[in-house]
């Protein structure tokens, strides 16, 4: 593996970072405070191309690889959980979704204006009785002539009002459980959808979350993603991009956290030194910056393989899994560094620490990833051949290996 960015890649840190400084930064107290999502942000990223990072060209894309959208992910975090949360459900879960599996009708109609930022995508899974459990889902999508009727809610679900696109999954045929759940795309405008936003959130304040509701919505059968029964093999291809994004967030994160920390430990002093001359500080200190060296390469690891086109569930989920626990410690520390200052809002680390927790419960708890690591180790878990390619880097139709 070639540990060296290219230049294309040093420039384009060089450029998010700065967009993150300028416009992210200086805002994030009183976006935080008064939970506002500033819309102005996607303007601001669809002008720099970053709304399609790893689309190809011809949908409207910039064509750069898995690795480039993990830079962007750790920037836009190393701002605040929140924008690289919408990231990471835009493109990861939504537009790489329909690159993967949509037909092109679909792509033209859906992708294109999605990796041009002219629409917002979004993803609709979980539901108040279905989170790691996906099969428990009670959404249903009823079979009416040339249409399908979808009845059901979805909870926790990121850009909730403000996305204009939705991959939804529902039960098609509950006789088959998770084999009988499809995908649909559902557009904002459909009659008989609607969402509300969740309030008293821990952290991620500034972020649109919520519930979306589906009462008889009309979804065309040219709506349908895939096949039939397609829906639960779509939700799992779509979070191994979801967890990718998310584990990149967290090395932003452990970034942001390094960084505070290392500014304050020179401004403060105790007992007539600065506090990084103790070695408890500096223990935490070092921690964090081999937090940040091991989730890096992990990230790395799995964007290379997604490069290739090759199945990458285990190293994805180890990259998330580990990644979000190093952010967490990470953001507790920084607290701990900052001593009473770290529990006041004159400080960002105690918004790292309260956006850190939800990372480790979403896309997968950091228990469901424990578990299946170990059950790749014992070999109870063992990757199967999609029956759909993988958009390999640069896009080429490359054979999956079984692991």
């Amino acid at each position: 593996m070639n540990f060296e960015f290219s230049e294309e890649q040093v420039m384009l840190r060089k450029m998010v970072r700065s967009f993150v400084d300028k416009e992210i930064i200086p805002n994030m107290k009183e976006w935080d405070e008064q939970g506002k999502f500033d819309p102005i942000i996607w303007k601001r990223l669809s002008e720099l191309d970053l709304m399609g990072v790893c689309i190809p060209e011809e949908y409207g894309g910039s064509s750069m690889d898995y690795n480039s959208l993990a830079i962007v992910c750790e920037e836009m975090e190393r701002g605040d959980t929140t924008f690289r949360t919408a990231v990471s459900v835009h493109i990861g879960l939504n537009s790489l979704t329909l690159l993967q599996w949509g037909n092109e009708e679909q792509k033209q109609k859906y992708l294109v204006p999605q990796a041009k930022g002219e629409k917002i995508g979004a993803f609709g899974l979980t539901e108040p009785g279905a989170g790691s459990d996906v099969a428990a889902l009670q959404t249903t999508a009823v079979k009416d002539g040339d249409d399908y009727i979808l009845n059901g809610s979805k909870t926790w679900i990121s850009l909730c009002d403000v996305a204009d696109h939705f991959i939804v999954f529902a039960y098609t045929d509950k006789s088959k459980k998770h084999h009988g759940i499809s995908a649909f795309i559902v557009e904002r405008t459909m009659p008989g959808f609607s969402s509300k936003a969740i309030k008293g959130k821990m952290g991620i304040r500034s972020g649109n979350t919520g519930e979306l509701f589906f009462d008889n919505v009309r979804v065309p059968k040219e709506n349908l993603l895939g096949l039939e029964g397609d829906g639960f093999k779509i939700a799992m291809a779509a979070l191994d991009n979801g967890r990718f994004t998310v584990a990149a967030g967290a090395v932003g994160l452990i970034m942001a956290s390094l960084e505070e920390s290392v500014k304050y430990c020179h401004e403060r002093k105790t007992f007539g030194k600065e506090i990084g001359r103790h070695q408890l500080v500096q223990q935490m200190i070092a921690n964090m910056e081999a937090g940040l060296q091991m989730s890096s390469l992990l990230v790395y690891r799995a964007g290379e393989l997604k490069n290739k086109g090759v199945r990458n569930t285990r190293e994805t989920s180890l990259a998330k899994w580990q990644a979000c626990n190093f952010a967490n410690k990470a953001a507790d520390d920084a607290v701990q560094i900052h001593g009473a200052y770290g529990f006041s809002s004159e400080y960002p680390v105690e918004r790292f620490l309260r956006n850190s927790k939800a990372p480790v419960i979403y896309e997968g708890t950091r228990e469901v990833h424990t578990i299946m690591q170990a059950e790749y180790v014992l070999g109870y878990r063992v990757d199967k051949t999609l029956n759909k390619m993988l958009p390999g880097w640069p896009f080429e139709k490359e054979t999956i290996k079984n692991r």
